[in-house]
């Protein structure tokens, strides 16, 4: 799963980007020159290799917010947590996930609230439990509903914020959001 995740992203993001409005400076496959250097490249960014970055997301954005424990619950919503991560950073995509749960409770009828700490762990993948075990498949699509409602909601609060982010946010809302 995650490899064709992986491989989906950066068919999307494209080669070597450096937009003059985009705040994250030069990019390659979808990583930037901060994320690059953070994880020992030193070169240019026009020739940051594909495999190079597809090991950054693998590990900054599946495997170190723990999304692959997602994925062996929810493989739809562990997805939309990837691709949101990659774009909006890990911590946003999982504070969507443990804002949609509390919401989805019935006011902590269904599991009890949990923190909104942008980390998953025991009580963040105990209230996805309880909220599948309660809601069954059809939940998981409501969920995934939540999670590209707040996405969609950030983009355009976003745009708003910084006029220089209304030329990105066709693109957000035409590919980020399924």
């Amino acid at each position: 799963m995650i490899d064709d995740l992986i491989n989906g992203v950066i068919d999307r993001e494209g080669g070597y980007v450096h937009h003059p409005a985009d705040r994250g400076g030069a990019t390659r496959w979808g990583i930037t020159e901060a994320v690059a250097r953070a994880n020992g490249y030193a070169g240019d960014m026009r020739h940051f290799a594909r495999e190079a970055a597809a090991v950054i997301y693998r590990r900054i954005y599946w495997q170190r917010p723990r999304i692959d424990d997602v994925a062996q619950r929810a493989p739809s919503i562990a997805a939309e947590l990837f691709d949101t991560g990659v774009n909006m950073g890990p911590a946003v995509a999982v504070a969507f996930l443990q804002r949609a749960l509390n919401a989805l409770n019935r006011g902590a009828r269904d599991y009890p609230d949990i923190l909104l700490d942008g980390r998953i762990g025991p009580q963040t993948l105990g209230a996805l439990d309880g909220f599948l075990a309660t809601r069954g498949a059809a939940g998981e699509t409501v969920l995934l509903k939540a999670l590209e409602a707040l996405q969609g909601e950030r983009y355009v609060s976003l745009a708003e914020r910084r006029p220089a982010n209304e030329a990105f946010l066709y693109g957000w809302l035409a590919n980020r959001l399924a």
